[in-house]
């Protein structure tokens, strides 16, 4: 039963954020909280190879239809991937680990709460200093915690008029990715690369992937069903916050 369930919100998670250009590794690792057993590293690792699988999915079906832009996505992954690696490098305890997921399932939660970004259509790019420090920030959270961090990248973008929603999809997707790979590479470096088991995890998170990029990059409303990851994030992180140990 435990397996079903988290095959199941495995699959629901991937369809939900690759719906909206995201890996879905905040879901992964709610859903790895609640059902099961496993250690931080094996969450994280588990997530991040979840991450590359349904964003490299969203990454292809957006930029295939036409909302990816090279210009907009380098600043912010030039300074990200080499955080995202010393960020997956860095050895970090288990009680300030799901503090820190604590806090980005929190994040994630509020953010997958609110209505719909309000698209733009007059945008305009970041200034180059700002791209990359937002990029070597999130790049390091990504890697610490195991995230691509597109879930704190993408409001940021829309909010500011850095890109519209289906451009900022495509840019999520693809930042997403190249932080997951760098950061499984500090993993596999320091030797915490955990891989355990995924074959089942990958075929639900395909399916999801496929299906939610398929929705997103074309037209899907999914308000209610984000509220509903919402509320599995938030248990997840009182979970987290209340495990001692």
């Amino acid at each position: 039963m435990s397996t079903a369930a988290l095959l199941t919100l495995i699959f629901f998670v991937a369809l939900v954020y690759a719906s909206v250009g995201h890996g879905g590794a905040s879901g992964y690792l709610a859903a790895m909280s609640l059902i099961g057993n496993s250690l931080p590293a094996q969450m994280s690792t588990s997530a991040l190879l979840l991450n590359i699988l349904v964003a490299g999915t969203a990454w292809l079906t957006f930029w295939r239809a036409g909302h990816g832009s090279f210009a907009l996505l380098w600043p912010f992954a030039a300074s990200s991937i080499p955080a995202a690696f010393v960020g997956g490098w860095l050895p970090v305890l288990a009680q300030t680990y799901r503090w820190l997921l604590a806090v980005c399932l929190l994040v994630a939660a509020v953010r997958l709460c609110l209505p719909t970004l309000r698209d733009v259509t007059r945008c305009q790019a970041p200034p180059l200093a700002v791209a990359l420090s937002v990029g070597g920030f999130l790049g390091a959270v990504s890697g610490i915690v195991g995230v691509g961090g597109g879930i704190f990248l993408s409001p940021l973008m829309v909010l500011r008029r850095w890109a519209t929603v289906k451009r900022t999809a495509a840019i999520s997707a693809a930042f997403i990715v190249l932080n997951s790979i760098a950061g499984l590479a500090g993993r596999l470096i320091a030797g915490r690369l955990h891989v355990e088991s995924l074959l089942p995890l990958v075929a639900a998170a395909f399916a999801g992937g496929l299906a939610g990029a398929r929705l997103g990059a074309h037209h899907f409303s999914s308000l209610w069903l984000r509220r509903w990851l919402a509320c599995v994030l938030l248990i997840s992180a009182c979970k987290l916050a209340l495990t001692h140990g």
